[in-house]
C-alpha cells in the first residue's frame, strides 16, 4: 500500500486535512441539511466504489453537467479519490455544446440532470460512452441510488504528481473551446500557496468558515473557494443559488466569502449590508471579472472592509493577488489597490514582454507571460495550439495584457484579442472604459473593436446607466474628446439596457463585436 506521503493524489491532501473530529459540521446548505466530515469521508467513497466497479481505463474522464449541490461536490472529490479526470461543464452549455465536449474528451462516464437525461444520453451513448448517470440537486438520481449499493470504504487511488487531475474547457470566445489540462500538484501547490498567502485560520485560531455562493463548474468555485476550505478542515456554507440577503444574514457565521464582482453589486444594493452585518467577517475576495473601482470604494465605505482582488485562470488557478497581509517579498506592502490584481503569487514568475518578446519596462504594457507550479500541461488534444501558447523558455502566454509597476502590482489592461488597432495605434479598452465609467450617470461600459473601412478598426462603446440617469450618447463621445488623444475615441457610442455576460459575470465582448460588427461597411 502507497503512504500518503508519496501519494500525490489531490483528494489525499484534502483528507488529510479534515479535523480530527469528524462529527463536526462540514457543510450547511441554505435550505437547512447539514453534512459531517464524516458524510463526506462515507459518501465519496461509496461514489468513488461505484467509478470503480465500471473497470474504467485509468485516466478516464468523467464529464458532469449538473446544477449545484453538495452531492456534485461529492462526485468531484470521489473522482478524484478514485483517480480519474474530472470534466465540469457549464449548466448553460446546451446540445450543440455539450455534443463537442464529448465528442473532444471522450468520456467513460458522463453525469447528468435527471431532466437533461434523454437529449444529453443519447448525445453521450452516440459518443461512445458506456456510462450514463443522472443527479438532482435535490438528493435524487440514478448516481446515488447506484451508489447506495457500494461500500463506504475506500482507499484512495495512488496518483503521480503529474497525473491528469481534472480538464476545464475554456469559454471558447474565439474559435473551439480547448480543454485546460490540471494535474494534482497543480491544483494542490496553489491550494497551498493560497492558504498561507490569505491567511486561512486553523481550528486552533479561531477558525474559518466560507460562504460558498459560486457555481462548481469553474476554477473560482470548484478549485479556489472548495480547495481552500477542504485544505484547512474549514466548514462551509452552501449556497446552491445566490441570494444577496441570505448571504449578508450568514456574515454573522462567517469568516470568508469570494464572489464575482457581480454579487458584491447585489449586496451593495441591500440596506442590510452594514459594518454591524459583517463584523464578523475577517476576508472578502473577488475575481473572475474585472472588479470596478466604483464598487471597490463603496464596499469599502459601507462595510470598513478592503476587497482583496485576484487573478487566474482556467489554465493557471490563481496567479496574482492583492495582499491580504504584509508582502516581504514587496517590501512589506500590505496595500489592496483598487484598480490592481496585487503581486504575483510566491511561486510565480510574472513577465510582461511585447509582440517581438522582448521584456518591457516597467509601467509598460504588453502581454503577460507566467511560469510556476500551478500551470497547465497543455490543451487536450492540441499539441499544436499548446506549443503556439508555451515560449520557448517554458512561459505560458496568458492572452493577457498588462502592466507591472514601481511597486510590483499588477493591473489587467484587457484581453490581446480585445485589443483595437485603429489607423496603426493600439487601443486598450480598459484604458477608455476607465474614463467612461467615471461619467456621472454611467453604470458600466464596454469598448470593442468593429472593423473600418479606412481605420481597419475603430471602438465603439456600449454604455449601461445607472437607475434614474439619463445619458446622451454624443455628450459621452464629447466628454471622452476633451481627455483623449483622437484615435482613442470611439466612433459610435450606445446607451443600452444591459450588457451580454457569461455565468461568471464577464461581458462577452465577442458578442458585441458580433451585433456592431456591419456598422461601418464600405
Amino acid at each position: 500500500m502507497t503512504t500518503q506521503s508519496s501519494n500525490h493524489n489531490l483528494f489525499a491532501a484534502l483528507r488529510a486535512a479534515f479535523p480530527a473530529d469528524l462529527n463536526a459540521v462540514a457543510v450547511e446548505t441554505d435550505n437547512g441539511l447539514t453534512y459531517t466530515w464524516h458524510d463526506l469521508e462515507r459518501s465519496t467513497a461509496m461514489v468513488a466504489n461505484l467509478l470503480q466497479s465500471l473497470d474504467l481505463a485509468p485516466g478516464a474522464r468523467v464529464a458532469v453537467q449538473v446544477e449545484k449541490s453538495v452531492e456534485a461536490m461529492v462526485l468531484y472529490l470521489a473522482t478524484l479519490r478514485a483517480g480519474y479526470v474530472f470534466l465540469p461543464l457549464n449548466t448553460a452549455y446546451q446540445s450543440a455544446e455539450i455534443e463537442y465536449f464529448i465528442g473532444n474528451a471522450e468520456p467513460a462516464v458522463v453525469v447528468c440532470s435527471p431532466s437533461n437525461f434523454g437529449w444529453v444520453s443519447k448525445i453521450a451513448f452516440k459518443a461512445g460512452t458506456n456510462s450514463v448517470f443522472t443527479l438532482g440537486d435535490d438528493r435524487t438520481g440514478s448516481l446515488l441510488d447506484r451508489a447506495a449499493h457500494h461500500s463506504d470504504q475506500h482507499t484512495c487511488a495512488t496518483s503521480s504528481a503529474d497525473d491528469l487531475a481534472a480538464i476545464l474547457y475554456t469559454s471558447g470566445t474565439t474559435g473551439r473551446s480547448k480543454g485546460a489540462m490540471l494535474s494534482h500538484s497543480n491544483m494542490l501547490s496553489n491550494a497551498l500557496v493560497l492558504k498561507d498567502y490569505w491567511g486561512w485560520r486553523t481550528a486552533e485560531q479561531g477558525g474559518d468558515v466560507l460562504i460558498h455562493a459560486l457555481p462548481i463548474f469553474h476554477v473560482h468555485g470548484l478549485f479556489v473557494a472548495l480547495h481552500g476550505a477542504l485544505i484547512n478542515g474549514s466548514k462551509i456554507i452552501w449556497m446552491a443559488k445566490f441570494d444577496p440577503k441570505f448571504a449578508i444574514a450568514k456574515m454573522a457565521e462567517a469568516t470568508v466569502f469570494m464572489g464575482v464582482p457581480t454579487l458584491y453589486v447585489r449586496m451593495l444594493a441591500e440596506p442590510g449590508l452594514t459594518q454591524e452585518a459583517v463584523r464578523h467577517m475577517r476576508l472578502f475576495i473577488a475575481g473572475s471579472a474585472p472588479l470596478l473601482l466604483e464598487t471597490f470604494t463603496e464596499w469599502q465605505t459601507r462595510t470598513g472592509h478592503t476587497i482583496l482582488e485576484r487573478y487566474g485562470m482556467s489554465e493557471t488557478a490563481m496567479l496574482t493577488s492583492n495582499p491580504y497581509a504584509a508582502d516581504a517579498r514587496y517590501g512589506g506592502q500590505s496595500e489592496r489597490r483598487g484598480g490592481t490584481v496585487g503581486f504575483p503569487l510566491p511561486g510565480v514568475t510574472l513577465r510582461v514582454q511585447d509582440d517581438e518578446g522582448q521584456v518591457l519596462a516597467t509601467g509598460e504594457i504588453g502581454g503577460i507571460q507566467v511560469k510556476g507550479p500551478n500551470i497547465f500541461k497543455g490543451y487536450w488534444r492540441m499539441p499544436e495550439k499548446t506549443a503556439e501558447e508555451f515560449t520557448a523558455d517554458g512561459f505560458f502566454k496568458t492572452g493577457d495584457v498588462g502592466k507591472v509597476d514601481e511597486r510590483g502590482y499588477v493591473t489587467i489592461v484587457g484581453r490581446s484579442k480585445d485589443l483595437i488597432i485603429s489607423g496603426g495605434y493600439n487601443v486598450y479598452p480598459a484604458e477608455i472604459e476607465g474614463y467612461i465609467n467615471d461619467m456621472p450617470g454611467v453604470n458600466e461600459s464596454a469598448l470593442v473593436g468593429v472593423p473600418h473601412p479606412d481605420f481597419g478598426e475603430v471602438g465603439v462603446a456600449v454604455v449601461i446607466a445607472k437607475p434614474g440617469a439619463s445619458l446622451a450618447s454624443e455628450q459621452i463621445i464629447a466628454d471622452l474628446k476633451s481627455k483623449l488623444a483622437n484615435f482613442k475615441i470611439p466612433k459610435h457610442c450606445f446607451v443600452v439596457a444591459e450588457l451580454p455576460r457569461n455565468t461568471m459575470g464577464k461581458v462577452q465582448k465577442n458578442l458585441l463585436r458580433e451585433q456592431y460588427k456591419g456598422l461601418f461597411k464600405a
